[in-house]
């Protein structure tokens, strides 16, 4: 699972994932890729996820970037905890993505197969996304 080997601060705030994206919309290294169409916090498993179905899609062939890296901590206080006590624990980390982000980008193979590869990562997704290409 990915996660970050060093963080600053162990536990952050939510914060707000406002507006569209200012860097990373546009294809920078494959051919084809997949874009997000809303915002959400992508947590590692289902990056993971989405990397192993495209992988096994491309058989072996092409190339595949990952465009986004789960690095903000989420924590979860445990079941039957009272209110109060503090902050929970760290239990998984997450990227935010904005409306834009390019999530993963595909070069090396066919249009065709690219475009089946990442329709089934884009299942695996937890928003609307869309498929580009140059």
């Amino acid at each position: 699972m990915l996660m970050p080997k060093k963080v600053k601060h162990r536990k952050w705030q939510k914060g707000r994932t406002r507006g569209v994206a200012s860097r990373g919309f546009e294809l920078a290294f494959g051919s084809c890729g997949l874009k997000a169409m809303q915002t959400a916090w992508v947590d590692g498993r289902q990056i993971e996820s989405a990397r192993r179905t495209i992988t096994h899609s491309l058989k072996r062939g092409g190339k595949l970037w990952i465009r986004i890296f789960p690095d903000m901590p989420r924590t979860r206080k445990g079941q039957e905890v009272p209110m109060g006590g503090g902050k929970g624990a760290v239990e998984f980390y997450v990227a935010p993505v904005k409306p834009g982000r390019i999530l993963f980008e595909i070069d090396g193979i066919g249009a065709d197969e690219a475009k089946r590869a990442l329709t089934l990562a884009a299942r695996k997704m937890p928003m609307k996304t869309r498929i580009v290409t140059r």
